[in-house]
């Protein structure tokens, strides 16, 4: 996608584009795979890092209406954008953020025995605030009751007086590997937990499925699932997902144009040496931005793979180090027409992905959204899906 024939404002360097019409379809898609299960979506971190405000509203126009934060700070400040629909805080309550769950009507995630005694007492006669989800921990060790946690809720009978427990959950450890045989434990340990809750509990929906989670298939979708990497575009297992649709487009404007030669060294440490007659172009963005410094060389002996970015179809390899404002990239084999100071480059993208800068810089496609800075400007594009 080119940049959008939207007016920049002046001394803008970079430009993000998040496409809501490839969020929707994507949204869509979990839809049609998992179609017997709610299809919720996680929002934290400011939807990955690309703006909750704008996305979480354009999400429950189509439907959605159960989204999960991490914090109950998080919750409280997408309430207004979003009135109608189910805030579930993942990292559960705490004598500070328990208020703030109230107020603004947000479902807890119960994690251990004393968050749920806190919450007990706190939702005391306060009916609107009496639904939890149970974190049960299959595997993960990180939040969760564990096995002895729950045999002691099994027995302790008084402990969920006045508490609705509407879903069960847990999380899995190793869904972007199907193979993995800790994905069935997970499940089983899941479902038996909930079974053995019932008894207190109820009938409840349960909910184990991440974005990777649901493919691998309808034995783990069971009520709800939770996706978040896939609805923003980022590849969740080890093939590629050609339905799901890429969500954002990050653009640098070229500052200046270098006309360099043997034996001309580029950026700190001189990290890259050039070889021959070559034109190096200095681009609005870096490490600030959320530009990972280590997609680019960080000693002459480095001999990871190139980041690449793309003016048009044309690749212009990173080249030397990442600096925190400023990247340069080689555009000796771009048009010279096309590679002028005032020209934005494409840095992520249908060429080049989140996912592919993630690779070279030996990291997650989930730490290159949530990192991409504020310097941007950002642009919603939507109303033009199938």
């Amino acid at each position: 996608m080119r940049l959008p024939d939207t007016k920049i404002p002046p001394g803008v360097g970079s430009v993000l584009v998040v496409d809501l019409d490839a969020i929707a379809h994507n949204f869509r898609h979990i839809q049609s795979l998992a179609p017997t299960a709610e299809v919720g979506v996680s929002i934290k971190a400011d939807a990955y890092g690309l703006g909750a405000a704008t996305i979480a509203p354009a999400l429950a126009a189509i439907g959605c209406q159960t989204f999960f934060a991490a914090t109950a700070a998080e919750g409280a400040a997408l309430r207004p954008a979003i009135p109608d629909t189910e805030i579930v805080i993942l990292n559960g309550p705490d004598a500070v953020s328990t208020p703030l769950i109230i107020e603004h009507r947000l479902t807890p995630v119960i994690n251990s025995l004393a968050q749920l005694d806190m919450w007990r007492t706190a939702a005391a006669g306060k009916p609107q605030t009496n639904a939890v989800y149970l974190h049960v921990d299959t595997g993960m060790s990180r939040l969760g009751l564990g096995e002895a946690e729950v045999s002691l809720l099994c027995t302790d009978t008084a402990r969920l007086d006045g508490i609705d427990v509407s879903v069960v959950m847990s999380h899995l450890a190793c869904a972007d590997d199907p193979s993995s045989p800790m994905n069935a434990r997970q499940r089983e340990r899941l479902l038996a937990a909930a079974a053995n809750l019932s008894a207190l509990t109820g009938p409840t929906r349960t909910s184990l499925a991440n974005s990777a989670g649901v493919f691998l298939g309808p034995d783990f979708h069971l009520d709800i699932v939770r996706a978040g990497a896939s609805i923003y575009g980022l590849n969740v297992l080890n093939q590629k997902l050609s339905l799901m649709r890429q969500v954002i487009h990050l653009y640098a404007k070229i500052l200046q144009v270098r006309e360099v030669d043997k034996p001309a060294t580029v950026g700190y440490g001189a990290t890259h040496r050039i070889a021959r007659p070559s034109r190096i172009a200095t681009l609005a963005t870096g490490y600030a931005d959320g530009y990972l410094r280590a997609a680019g060389r960080l000693t002459d002996h480095d001999t990871r793979p190139l980041a690449t970015t793309f003016i048009d179809d044309a690749a212009a390899p990173v080249v030397g180090r990442v600096s925190m404002d400023l990247l340069t990239v080689d555009v000796s084999g771009v048009p010279a027409a096309a590679a002028q100071p005032g020209a934005f480059v494409e840095l992520i993208g249908d060429h080049f992905s989140a996912d592919d800068l993630a690779d070279v810089a030996g990291t997650i496609g989930y730490e290159v959204l949530t990192r991409l800075g504020q310097r941007h400007r950002r642009i919603y594009r939507s109303g033009d899906s199938d």
